[in-house]
């Protein structure tokens, strides 16, 4: 319980415990500074919605209002619409995910899906298992009800079962509860990795054996680049995963639209939380996707997707062999971002300001664990900017960089701060992950 008094809220000691868990995360402190238009932001994670239909998007808004316009402006089930559940059916099929329409229940986006998971499961002091680094606002939810969180330890295939193995013991050794284990393990979120699929199937064995619930988050998955990655953990494991999807990354996020996937009794209480959330999803947007979606051809549009966030990676890959060649990073093969290692000895959160004046923003490697680490790390985000201004943010990143490194050579009695030789882990991502 947090019992420092603040002079500036008459109400501070009304607060329950869970409130203290409630913090400001570090990417969401970055908009404010990311979103003015000098400063190159390689920051947040926002889709290039420039790239959607806009005529075939007003069309379907035009035609929802005419058609069925009373209902969509009303309340609706606290489980989404039936024919839009339908289609995430034809989504998921895309990742080899077999299931039914009433075994779906549509959110008001994936971060709430994942808000009424934990309110579901977590206890205070209850154990979430994470990879290490994990998504920095999934932190914020799970200690938000007092969740403790462990990491474990990722390479270029993803999320290392040995490492999860040896939590598990650790946790149940020190009498904790373990309640699930949270896992982007597509073009993961931040690192850009993903779980190989001989390690999905371990991964789930090992959870299997020791009752341990999975939490696959997958908003990139069908936003590959070179080839499609591995069916989804869901596809192969239905009792012992709980699957969140979303249409941010496919559509659009301002329709605030995503959906749970849940065995039958999670599923059933899912509803009932969703309904004492918000009493239900809007009929609104989700009648607006249902429509674009039987119109349109989404599957087209999310290969546009695919092309343009190819090209925006491939810019900024060449950009940094070009400013910064003697650094590290990961290769994704999808999703949005690229994860940046930094020698020893410099500080990516103490380095921002720095490079805020020369205006460009990243975020630090410390907003994606929950116990510190990451401060030589940064994630990069190549999804919103264009590739011209992408090499650009590098070249201005290259100059904060190397002039810490200068900085920390001159007034430094040692030796020269020098790069270590890439790890075998975390640096370029195998050639075929399936």
């Amino acid at each position: 319980m947090t019992t420092q008094p603040n002079n500036l809220d008459q109400w501070f000691h009304h607060y329950a415990d869970r409130a203290s868990g409630l913090a400001a995360s570090e990417v969401r402190a970055l908009f404010a500074v990311a979103s003015r238009p000098e400063v190159v932001s390689l920051a947040g994670g926002m889709p290039y919605v420039s790239a959607l239909p806009q005529d075939l998007i007003t069309e379907s808004i035009d035609r929802v209002m005419r058609d069925r316009g009373p209902a969509a402006l009303q309340y609706g089930s606290g489980q989404g619409l039936p024919a839009l559940r339908e289609q995430i059916l034809e989504v998921m099929a895309l990742e080899g995910i077999r299931a039914s329409v009433d075994d779906v229940v549509v959110t008001t986006g994936s971060q709430h899906a994942l808000e009424l998971v934990t309110k579901l499961f977590i206890n205070p002091e209850d154990v979430v298992i994470a990879e290490g680094p994990s998504y920095v606002t999934a932190m914020v939810v799970f200690k938000s009800f007092q969740a403790e969180i462990t990491h474990v330890e990722m390479d270029d295939f993803g999320l290392v079962p040995d490492s999860l193995r040896a939590h598990i013991a650790s946790v149940r050794t020190a009498g904790k509860t373990i309640k699930f284990l949270y896992t982007v393990p597509t073009f993961s979120n931040p690192a850009g990795v993903t779980l190989s699929w001989q390690r999905r199937l371990e991964v789930l064995e090992i959870c299997r054996e020791n009752g341990i619930l999975v939490l696959e988050d997958n908003p990139y998955g069908l936003l590959y680049f070179d080839g499609p990655p591995p069916h989804a953990m869901r596809s192969v494991e239905e009792d012992g995963v709980i699957y969140l999807g979303t249409f941010s990354k496919t559509l659009a996020p301002g329709f605030r639209v995503g959906w749970v996937l849940a065995p039958h009794a999670i599923r059933e209480k899912l509803i009932l939380a969703n309904e004492a959330a918000i009493l239900s999803p809007s009929s609104f947007t989700q009648s607006i996707i249902s429509e674009y979606m039987s119109v349109a051809d989404w599957k087209g549009q999310i290969d546009t997707f695919r092309g343009v966030y190819r090209e925006r990676r491939d810019a900024m890959l060449d950009a940094l062999d070009d400013y910064l060649p003697d650094l590290q990073w990961t290769v994704p093969n999808g999703g949005f971002y690229i994860w940046v290692t930094l020698p020893d000895n410099l500080d990516s959160k103490s380095m921002l300001p720095r490079a805020v004046k020369e205006l460009v923003a990243y975020t630090p490697g410390t907003a994606f664990f929950a116990d510190g680490n990451g401060r030589n790390n940064m994630r990069l985000s190549f999804c919103y900017p264009t590739p011209d201004f992408i090499r650009e943010g590098i070249r201005r990143l290259s100059t904060v960089i190397n002039g810490e490194i200068e900085l920390l050579n001159t007034f430094s009695q040692t030796a020269p701060l020098t790069i270590a030789p890439p790890a075998p882990s975390m640096i370029n991502p195998p050639a075929n992950l399936s």
